[in-house]
């Protein structure tokens, strides 16, 4: 047989002596062959150790109790039941302190091993450290067996003597399989939401345009005459704007500089401009006065260019002179 190295007997005596309540050199000498180990006495545990043991708070569950007497049977080696009935036996309501003063400790006749044969593994080490005391005679008393009071120990805060905790891991909180947000967002989804909004939009359009079509008179004028050119001569609705541009600046400015810098490169700057992602009008104030002041500037100068401009395109009042625009002649009157 292998021999089995010094620190693993040490620490398997060690084990051994705080379950069974004896010295650990006692448990050493049985595990080397050199005294012939003896079991626990198994005997009912004395008033005087029971008394001077703290009780346990009232009200502890009884799969707790029954998990804790399995434990401690499996070490000590006794059933279940009588496990149990200790562990009953130490978590009642001890007496007042004035019957455990007059009760006769002398007298007592279980030795002290008892208080000890229950002890656990999971027992605090202070407790294992008293019972080995409490085990060993005195010398001096001629045999005689004599209670030794242990030294009482206060249970851990919320934990109740006898009851081994438990090791808690984690703790999840329960939440809801989908998360309901206070502030809605500003997704929809394209079907059917945005194609609706879309489709009632076109539907309203069209309607307007087939509407305005029928009411307004905008028939083809005759064929072009190169030879009588009308007097004035107007660009359509959406170029006057740039024709009147043409009577106040040279045509490489009016025509060129300043739609580049207008259409092309002041359009195409308004995002870096304005780099605000706010889709609220009261957060964009600077990006609707930058639309304001474009829109402002082309619609002044297509209404210019169609009421107040006369033959030669010259400036004139449509309430004196008239309109002099073919499109607005037939339904625009000043009288």
């Amino acid at each position: 047989m292998a021999e089995i190295p010094e620190h693993l007997l040490k620490r398997s005596a060690e084990a051994q002596a705080r379950a069974l309540g004896v010295p650990v050199e006692q448990v050493l000498a049985e595990i080397r062959g050199e005294a012939a180990p003896e079991p626990p006495a198994r005997t009912p545990p004395s008033p005087a150790a029971s008394e001077a043991r703290p009780s346990a708070p009232s009200g502890i569950p009884e799969h707790l109790l029954r998990r804790t007497a399995e434990a401690k049977a499996e070490v000590v080696g006794s059933s279940v039941e009588q496990v149990l009935a200790e562990i009953r036996e130490d978590l009642a309501p001890s007496p007042p302190p004035a019957a455990a003063e007059s009760a006769p400790v002398a007298d007592a006749p279980s030795p002290p091993v008892a208080a000890a044969a229950v002890a656990s593994p999971q027992d605090s080490p202070s407790m294992a450290a008293s019972s080995p005391a409490a085990s060993s005679p005195d010398p001096s008393d001629n045999g005689a067996a004599t209670a030794v009071t242990p030294r009482p120990v206060a249970p851990p805060e919320d934990i109740p003597e006898g009851v081994r905790p438990q090791r808690l891991l984690t703790v999840v909180k329960a939440k809801a399989i989908q998360q309901v947000k206070a502030t809605p967002t500003d997704k929809v989804n394209t079907w059917p939401h945005l194609m609706i909004a879309e489709f009632t939009a076109l539907m309203v359009v069209t309607a307007v345009l087939i509407v305005l079509s029928v009411i307004l008179q905008a028939p083809l004028l005759e064929l072009a005459n190169f030879n009588q050119t009308p007097n004035p001569s107007k660009a359509p609705w959406y170029f006057l704007g740039l024709q009147e541009l043409l009577s106040y600046y040279d045509p490489q400015v009016a025509g060129v500089i300043i739609p580049s810098i207008t259409g092309l490169v002041g359009f195409m700057a308004i995002p870096y401009v304005d780099r605000n992602p706010s889709t609220k009008p009261s957060d964009r104030k600077f990006a609707i006065m930058l639309f304001t002041l474009f829109l402002t500037g082309s619609a002044t100068l297509t209404l210019l260019g169609t009421l107040f401009r006369g033959p030669g395109f010259n400036f004139t009042y449509p309430w004196a002179d008239g309109i002099w625009f073919d499109d607005l002649k037939d339904w625009v009157h000043f009288e």
